[in-house]
C-alpha cells in the first residue's frame, strides 16, 4: 500500500487529498497543515473581511470530509524537516512519517514591512481567515486606515474599507496601482473605483515607518517623503514569503519558490510540489512562471497526485484567471499579463479598457476591466498557442474571432 503525505491544506493540497483517494482508493493518505481549521476559502475571506458573509459559507470542509475518505487530517502541526534520503519528514512534536511520494503546498506567509513598528498591533496582513476576523474588527471599530501594497491583494483592503465606511489611504510606491500589468488608462479606472468607496490613492509614497501609541497600537504611518497619515489600523500586502524553511538540507532546487516541471516533479525523487509555491515548467510560454491564483492552485494539486501515481501521465497547462468585483465594475486578469515583449491595449469607455500581453507572437495574459466578453476567446488563444502576429489589431476587437489566426501547429 502506497504511502501518500501533502504538507499544506490550502486547495492545492486539499485537491491533491481528493484526486489521491480517487486514484489510488487503497492507499494511506495524510494531510499535514500548521493551521487550525481545515481547508476554507481564501477567496470568499474578503466578503468576511467587508461585514457581507458570516463564517459558515466560507468554510468548504470540515473535519469529518477527511475522515469519510480515510484521510488523516494533523492540524497544528508544523514540519520541521524533510529527509528525502530516507523518505520521512519531521514534525514539531518529535514524531516521524514515512512517505512513499511527499507533496509540498505549504504557500506562502505574507511579507512584514522592512520598517520601524511593522510588527504593530493594528497592523494587518491578508491571507487566513484568522487574518480576516481581526480585520473585519478592526474595520468595524476604526474610521480611518492606511494601505500599503499596490497589487492585487491590497486592493482587498481598499474593498473592506469602503465597504466598512473607513476613510482610508491608499500608499503607493510608484505613479499607479499594479504598474506592471496596468498603463496610466487601466491603472486610473480603478483609482475612480477606489476614490468612490471612500479610498484616496497616495502615489510615489509608500512608508518609511508606523508610529505607535504607548500600548504599542498604530497610529500613524510616515512615508519616504515625511508625510503623516494618521490611521486606526492599517492593512499590508507586499508579497509572500514562501514557507519552504523546512526544506533546508532536502536537496531541493528552489528560485523565489520551488522549481518544478510541467508533471508538477521537484529536484527531489518522490517529492512534488503544487500551488503559490511553485515556479512551474510553463508550457504555454515555454519558461517557468509563478502564478498565486485559486483555480491554478486546485488544477496543480490535482495534476501532481495523478502524477503521484501515475508518472508523467498528464502535464499542468492551465491558463488563470484572477478576478476583482469590489466595485461598480469588474476586473479579471489572466494567464501571466506581466510578462511578454510586446502588448496591445485600448481604452473603451470611462470603466471599459482592455489590454493583451503578447510574447513571440502570442497571447500570454492580458487585463480586462469593465466588459470580460473577451476572456474566452483570448484565453483560448493563449491555450491553443496561435500566432497573432500582424494580426494584433483584432484582439481589441469587441467580438473576437479565434478563427482568424492560424493554428499554432500551422506555423
Amino acid at each position: 500500500m502506497s504511502e501518500y503525505v501533502i504538507i499544506g491544506d490550502g486547495i492545492a493540497g486539499s485537491s491533491a487529498a481528493e484526486t489521491l483517494r480517487e486514484e489510488a482508493p487503497d492507499s494511506s493518505i495524510t494531510v499535514i497543515t500548521d493551521e487550525g481549521e481545515p481547508l476554507y476559502n481564501r477567496i470568499l475571506i474578503k466578503e468576511h473581511a467587508k461585514g457581507k458573509l458570516p463564517e459558515a459559507p466560507i468554510s468548504i470542509h470540515d473535519e469529518s470530509w477527511y475522515e469519510d475518505r480515510d484521510i488523516t487530517l494533523s492540524l497544528n502541526t508544523h514540519v520541521t524537516g524533510v529527509d528525502t534520503d530516507e523518505n520521512v519528514i519531521s514534525t514539531h512534536e518529535g514524531d516521524e512519517i514515512s512517505y512513499d511520494k511527499l507533496l509540498v503546498a505549504t504557500g506562502g506567509t505574507p511579507t512584514q514591512l522592512p520598517v520601524p513598528n511593522s510588527d504593530a498591533d493594528g497592523i494587518h496582513h491578508f491571507w487566513t481567515f484568522q487574518d480576516a476576523r481581526r480585520i473585519r474588527e478592526s474595520a468595524e471599530a476604526g474610521e480611518r486606515a492606511v494601505i500599503v501594497g499596490a497589487g492585487l491583494l491590497g486592493i482587498d483592503f481598499a474593498a473592506v474599507c469602503g465597504s466598512q465606511g473607513v476613510e482610508g489611504k491608499y500608499l503607493m510606491r510608484g505613479d499607479r496601482w499594479w504598474r506592471y500589468a496596468l498603463s496610466a488608462d487601466g491603472a486610473e479606472i480603478m483609482h475612480d473605483g477606489m476614490r468612490e468607496v471612500g479610498v484616496d490613492p497616495v502615489f510615489d509614497s509608500g512608508v518609511d515607518h508606523f508610529e505607535v501609541d504607548d500600548d504599542g497600537h498604530v497610529t500613524a504611518a510616515v512615508d519616504p517623503n515625511g508625510e503623516r497619515f494618521e490611521c486606526d489600523w492599517a492593512g499590508v500586502a507586499i508579497g509572500l514569503t514562501f514557507n519552504t524553511e523546512f526544506l533546508r538540507g532536502a536537496d531541493i532546487d528552489e528560485e523565489n519558490g520551488i522549481i518544478v516541471d510541467e508533471f508538477m516533479r521537484t529536484s527531489a525523487d518522490d517529492v512534488f510540489a503544487a500551488g503559490d509555491i511553485t515556479r512551474f515548467h510553463d508550457l504555454l510560454i515555454g519558461e517557468r512562471a509563478q502564478n498565486g491564483s485559486w483555480g491554478s492552485a486546485k488544477e496543480q494539486g490535482r495534476i501532481a497526485a495523478i502524477n503521484m501515481v501515475d508518472a508523467e501521465s498528464e502535464p499542468f497547462e492551465w491558463v488563470s484567471s484572477y478576478s476583482i468585483t469590489h466595485f461598480d465594475f469588474p476586473f479579471l486578469s489572466f494567464g501571466h499579463p506581466t510578462l511578454g515583449d510586446d502588448h496591445v491595449e485600448k481604452r473603451y469607455s470611462e470603466t471599459e479598457w482592455r489590454r493583451v500581453a503578447l510574447q513571440d507572437g502570442r497571447v500570454v495574459g492580458g487585463v480586462l476591466i469593465g466588459n470580460l466578453a473577451a476572456q474566452r476567446p483570448l484565453k483560448q488563444l493563449m491555450r491553443e498557442q496561435r500566432d497573432v502576429s500582424g494580426q494584433t489589431d483584432l484582439l481589441l476587437e469587441d467580438d473576437i474571432d479565434v478563427d482568424a489566426f492560424a493554428p499554432a501547429q500551422e506555423q
